[in-house]
């Protein structure tokens, strides 16, 4: 009879940390309401509202799931020699509440696309040609922002935890293609570079010669060269 009256306590902690956990899992995207909620910029038009408005299921085709042009390389005759392509909800609209979403990324010879986060999503990268050298770093803590680097090739597949800062730079003389998936319909992105010394209106030069550590015209350069 004592081991009966314990076993319900347990279950009871169990069934919380389950609970809590879930809350955890549905903390970024929405958790789907229904088979699908189609996007729709038009609310007047809209039935639902779960990430986006939702167009009426009623009139809801197969091109609202459908994107086609992955194929095609992207413009990397840019300084940084790298395209990024996104599928998002924006280009996709199916992708509404799924939380999910990809993007193409083409590498010029030693291209990079540079240290970024995504405040939404997780980030997983799959080498379609070529060898990348990769990487993400840790958070300020008792690690002291660790860095985590590979060399990838093709079929290789690295991931990049949501938030962290990462990169990947093309380490061959030939072009190189990768393909993203990222655990959101819309993950976002921050480029640090351009989010520092970018910024509108700009950040204030002294806080950047502080902590940066470097002169003001070394500012003033990198800000004229973005």
């Amino acid at each position: 009879m004592k081991y009966s009256k314990v076993v319900p306590k347990y279950a009871i902690v169990t069934v919380a940390l389950l609970a809590f956990a879930c809350s955890l899992a549905s903390a970024y995207d929405p958790s789907p309401l229904q088979d699908f909620c189609v996007a729709i910029n038009n609310p007047a038009s809209a039935v639902f509202v779960n990430g986006k408005f939702c167009k009426d299921p009623k009139l809801v085709t197969a091109n609202d799931f459908f994107r086609s042009g992955l194929n095609i390389p992207g413009n990397t005759s840019n300084k940084v020699g790298s395209n990024v392509t996104t599928v998002t909800v924006e280009q996709l609209p199916g992708l509404n509440t799924l939380g999910i979403s990809l993007a193409r990324i083409d590498f010029a010879p030693y291209g990079l696309n540079p240290p970024h986060t995504h405040p939404r999503g997780t980030e997983f990268l799959v080498v379609i040609e070529g060898t990348l050298h990769v990487g993400f770093v840790t958070s300020n803590s008792a690690d002291s922002n660790r860095l985590f680097t590979k060399v990838l090739n093709k079929g290789d597949v690295f991931v990049f935890p949501i938030g962290l800062i990462h990169f990947q730079l093309n380490v061959g003389n030939t072009k190189a293609v990768a393909f993203a998936g990222l655990s959101s319909q819309n993950p976002g992105v921050i480029t640090i570079a351009n989010a520092v010394f970018k910024s509108n209106p700009p950040i204030n030069a002294d806080v950047l010669t502080k902590a940066f550590q470097v002169d003001k015209n070394v500012v003033h350069y990198i800000q004229k060269q973005l």
